[in-house]
């Protein structure tokens, strides 16, 4: 086997490999240890060389888009704020055109009774001449015919009157510039 002297002392075989591989293990350790201190002082060196980048460009955008952002902000709720008074507009008109049209319908009810009284009335008058024309017995038919004419006569322009009436009101509420939003 092997043997080495080192300074009086005589190394064999297992000892020289276990001596080999704890001096090896030491210098990879020193080796280790020198990088990671040159490492260090290069790191070192870059942090103390390190200047902050000039971040004002971007404090100006964003001051920018602040001012832009409350901007269109104030331009929305002035559009809202328009938006809303338009509706409330509306919403008048609408109101408007519903008490008109309650109206125009409270209106043809009484008309609507008013022919009716003039008809109950017509009635009645063709049923007193019919009674007296017959205990007279001078009622022949072309009479009560003539009667019924003017009766139909009268129904057709009563009828007439009423649909005039319901025109020219239509007419007035279609020709109101505030019926026609």
């Amino acid at each position: 086997m092997a043997e080495v002297e080192v300074g009086g002392i005589k190394f064999r075989g297992g000892k020289i490999f276990v001596i080999l591989t704890a001096l090896t293990t030491a210098g990879g350790a020193l080796w280790g240890g020198f990088e990671f201190y040159k490492d260090y002082l290069n790191m070192k060196d870059q942090i103390q060389s390190y200047v902050a980048p000039d971040l004002s460009e971007f404090d100006k955008n964003i001051a920018l888009t602040k001012e832009e952002m409350s901007s269109k902000t104030e331009l929305l709720s002035t559009e809202i704020e328009m938006l809303m008074s338009e509706m409330e507009m509306m919403m008048a008109e609408i109101r408007l055109v519903s008490d008109v049209a309650n109206e125009l319908k409270n209106d043809l009810r009484q008309d609507v009774r008013r022919v009716e009284k003039i008809v109950n009335d017509v009635e009645q008058q063709v049923k007193e001449d019919s009674r007296d024309n017959a205990k007279d017995l001078k009622v022949t038919i072309d009479t009560l015919e003539d009667d019924m004419k003017k009766l139909e006569d009268r129904l057709k322009q009563a009828q007439k009157e009423l649909e005039e009436k319901m025109d020219k009101r239509i007419k007035q509420a279609l020709e109101n510039p505030l019926g026609a939003m």
